[in-house]
């Protein structure tokens, strides 16, 4: 993957996401506002779980495993954005774009491959609950979180082959604020029309085909719940909606992003913004206030420390 060795292109000039001023110091803020509380939230999320016995349960194990990709994904490309922000030469070295690609795609993947382990988790509790604890055990919960990983690093590695030998001898200006496959192909110096269909189907197929899994398997729950009228529906409901809130978070800007033949340039950069700095944001929001255990488990992680700072300011 060394520069050298297939490209004439040491680096790649990004164009950013606008050239205003007063746009840029909003997008400032607001993008380190976001970057800020999703670290800090899904920190908290992965910290609650592991420290507080009571969510050592399958259901928090993989929301422990999903806030620990959103740190991943809040990562890969918001510092660099947040950076270049007020920087007039925007640049990313040839090894830093491709680093960009792979983890992009396996943080992707591996998300994708949570959410459906998600998706029968709650299938599992709401539909069989008496053989909930059989059915989720920790080999079952472990081998959902290994096949994440293999299927996101595979499907990267797979992604990356299409770029490996190409040249890319100018113009190396990418109309983006990150280094993604669909433009950097339009980079390379020779046609590469096959490649970027063949990177559409691979991408879009995964998003498409994931998305269409998790929405049939919600609407089958769904009329599962809806056969009930105990006091557990509401519960069960409750919960689904913030996995269904998610699932259309996150696959909405990834499926257009990459099903979408001649996006509009702006339309591009708006819909990878929210996908890099609002959904690992929302994330951690939806599924902390609104659960009631989450909530409660993350006062009982903390009360010791508010317990120290009270006695802290009895002795001052």
């Amino acid at each position: 993957m060394d520069a050298r060795n297939h490209s004439g292109v040491s680096e790649f000039v990004f164009l950013g996401l606008t050239n205003s001023w007063e746009i840029q110091l909003l997008l400032l803020v607001f993008s380190s506002v976001l970057y800020v509380a999703s670290m800090t939230g899904n920190i908290l999320i992965v910290f609650s779980v592991t420290i507080d016995p009571h969510l050592h349960s399958p259901m928090y194990f993989l929301l422990a495993s999903l806030s620990f990709i959103d740190l991943g994904a809040c990562s890969t490309a918001s510092p660099k954005m947040i950076y270049d922000l007020f920087r007039k030469h925007k640049v990313i070295s040839f090894g830093g774009c491709i680093t960009q690609i792979f983890f992009i795609h396996v943080i992707g993947a591996v998300e994708m491959v949570l959410l459906i382990a998600m998706a029968f988790d709650r299938y599992v509790a709401i539909c069989k609950p008496l053989h909930y604890l059989t059915i989720m055990n920790p080999r079952i919960c472990i081998s959902f979180l290994t096949a994440a990983w293999v299927i996101g690093i595979i499907h990267s590695l797979f992604q990356l082959v299409f770029i490996v030998n190409l040249p890319f001898c100018g113009p190396n200006v990418l109309d983006s604020f990150y280094c993604d496959l669909p433009k950097l192909l339009q980079l390379a110096c020779r046609d590469t029309y096959r490649l970027q269909f063949m990177v559409t189907i691979n991408s879009g197929f995964i998003c498409v085909g994931s998305f269409l899994i998790l929405l049939l398997s919600y609407i089958f729950i769904l009329f599962t719940v809806w056969k009930h009228s105990s006091g557990g529906s509401s519960k069960a409901l409750s919960t689904l909606s913030a996995h269904v809130t998610v699932v259309f978070f996150f696959f909405g800007p990834t499926m257009l992003v990459y099903t979408w033949p001649n996006p509009n340039s702006q339309m591009d950069k708006f819909l990878a913004l929210s996908d890099a700095v609002l959904t690992p944001f929302l994330n951690p929001v939806i599924y902390t206030f609104r659960n009631k255990e989450m909530k409660t488990a993350m006062k009982r992680v903390f009360r010791p420390l508010e317990i120290f700072r009270k006695s802290s300011k009895i002795i001052l």
